[in-house]
């Protein structure tokens, strides 16, 4: 799988144009999809130039060496005003509805192709789940729930 994945508010704090410390288990998580699952990533980020090197060296420094930057592949060659518009399967990114998930359900996610966190069965066992879930996770469950939809 072609995996996109944002830099500020992904895999690192948001302090941009600064580098913010690491979230937890994001490093661990794309080594692991990289290394183990075989995945392919590219870092999809508004950083650009001089910001960009320094998150792709500081990725780098922390195990994780992206396929390619901005770019569906590092021969591509984009003109300016052209759209970064990537082929890619999936996009990890802070931006998504419902916020960014913890790093053990991405990869959950991914590992067994889940689009939902919903049936995961580290999130079912867990007794504080409810608390955890995103808010439209849980406003779906109450109206299947109310339809009479049973899990």
């Amino acid at each position: 799988m072609v995996i996109a994945v944002d830099f500020d508010g992904t895999i690192v704090e948001h302090e941009y144009p600064k580098i913010g410390r690491p979230l937890p288990f994001a490093f661990e998580v794309l080594r692991k999809l990289q290394q183990e699952e075989n995945h392919t990533l590219i870092l999809w980020t508004m950083r650009e130039g001089k910001l960009l090197q320094e998150a792709i060296d500081y990725c780098e420094k922390n195990g994780v060496r992206f396929f390619a930057h901005n770019k569906n592949y590092p021969e591509e060659k984009l003109q300016e005003g052209d759209p970064r518009k990537l082929s890619v399967d999936l996009f990890i990114d802070d931006r998504n509805i419902g916020g960014l998930p913890d790093w053990g359900i991405i990869y959950q996610l991914i590992k067994y192709r889940r689009s939902s966190p919903r049936n995961l069965d580290m999130m079912d066992s867990d007794k504080g789940r409810e608390k955890r879930k995103n808010l439209f996770i849980r406003l779906g469950e109450a109206w299947e729930k109310a339809r009479g939809y049973r899990y």
